[in-house]
């Protein structure tokens, strides 16, 4: 099931687009993870500073995240999770989000069986995103590492070329990465409004508490590299 949240007061997609050296709109930016909460831990700050200039931003979820409330009825959840990420795109200036639905920890076995393929190849060549952010692919969480896999493998079959960041959530230190080009985003004036979007996530409380410490410290070490308060590091990939 493909479920769309779309933000009706963003007016930016009407603009008439300026493409890039491959054809693409400079102004669409493409997030695409696993998780309703992931966009914000990653780029959250780069969202919202992005928003401010003029970018679209689109948000492709895989998962409603069901899991993450064992106890109450999947119906109950989805709405939960889904409801909190259209007011956080809404906050940020996003231009909307998708869900496709799939199920945690199946993300490659349904991504073929549900045929989701050509969804995100419609998609893609719908936003013709300049910049694609997606999971680190040695994020400890499987999901996060499975979705990049199949998001690479996907841009490969299609021929599709843009620059594509790879944003990490639960890996605070990488020592894997020095060999990909690194790019540093001043987050210093979005910093509180990435704060604001993880409180927002109500129903994550328990995530927000054990991950919340990295958020500070992350965008702290990020921010001495260009001496900067906050930062975003991100890892290019394509």
């Amino acid at each position: 099931m493909t479920k769309k949240s779309g933000n009706k007061s963003n007016n930016k997609s009407s603009k008439k687009q300026a493409l890039d050296a491959n054809g693409n709109d400079s102004n669409s930016v493409l997030i695409i993870c696993a998780h309703s909460d992931d966009q914000i831990f990653g780029p959250g700050g780069t969202i919202a500073k992005y928003a401010q200039e003029g970018k679209n931003i689109h948000t492709i979820i895989f998962s409603y995240g069901e899991k993450s409330h064992p106890l109450h009825q999947k119906q109950h959840t989805v709405k939960m999770r889904v409801k909190e990420s259209l007011n956080v795109d809404k906050f940020l200036g996003g231009s909307g989000v998708i869900f496709l639905g799939l199920e945690e920890g199946k993300f490659s076995e349904q991504f073929n069986n549900k045929k989701m393929h050509p969804k995100i190849r419609k998609l893609i060549l719908q936003y013709k995103p300049s910049m694609i952010f997606t999971h680190s692919l040695d994020d400890p969480m499987p999901d996060h590492r499975a979705l990049n896999r199949l998001l690479v493998e996907t841009l490969d079959k299609m021929h599709y070329k843009c620059d594509v960041y790879m944003f990490d959530v639960w890996n605070l230190f990488n020592f894997k990465k020095r060999d990909y080009v690194e790019i540093i985003v001043d987050i210093s004036k979005t910093f509180d409004m990435k704060l604001k979007a993880l409180k927002m996530f109500e129903s994550q409380k328990l995530s927000m508490f054990s991950l919340m410490w990295s958020v500070y410290l992350r965008a702290w070490l990020s921010g001495k590299k260009i001496k900067a308060k906050y930062a975003e590091v991100f890892y290019k990939i394509r």
